[in-house]
């Protein structure tokens, strides 16, 4: 029996939409707030053990989901991101994702430019969806999913 071969690595940076406006109108507590919601609900939402969500800074948050293939971390973050919608703190969430599967010469940063990338396509076609990092259009059941060319 030969070398097992590398899984897939998937990581997704997810930024709440329009963020700043909530701190102005509802104050700096009411956001806190928010941040800690929507933490919670990342944490407790992630079905494995191995998935792994962090504050990024702000309010956004990185999701790595090891042995995730692409398709597969775009049905997590749709599913994120219609739950976020769904909360009674009346926000909503663009998604980047992108993944990899690790081989010698790659680097981990490549992976999360790649996931900003598509979250940052995320943001500007719309905000309130999730974008991957290669390929083209994509629906992912109803969706606001799109592949970008990051």
């Amino acid at each position: 029996m030969g070398p097992l071969a590398p899984e897939p690595l998937a990581f997704a940076l997810l930024d709440l939409d329009h963020f700043k406006l909530l701190n102005d109108t509802r104050g700096h507590g009411e956001g806190d707030r928010c941040l800690q919601q929507v933490a919670r609900y990342l944490s407790g939402s992630l079905g494995r053990h191995s998935d792994l969500v962090a504050r990024y800074g702000g309010e956004e948050f990185a999701i790595l989901l090891p042995d995730t293939d692409l398709d597969g971390a775009l049905l997590v973050a749709e599913q994120l991101r219609q739950g976020i919608e769904g909360l009674p703190i009346q926000v909503t969430a663009s998604v980047g994702v992108a993944s990899m599967i690790p081989a010698p010469g790659q680097r981990l940063e490549d992976l999360v430019e790649a996931a900003d990338r598509a979250l940052y396509r995320a943001k500007t076609d719309g905000r309130n969806r999730v974008c991957a990092a290669s390929g083209g259009p994509r629906q992912v059941g109803s969706s606001k999913v799109a592949r970008t060319g990051a």
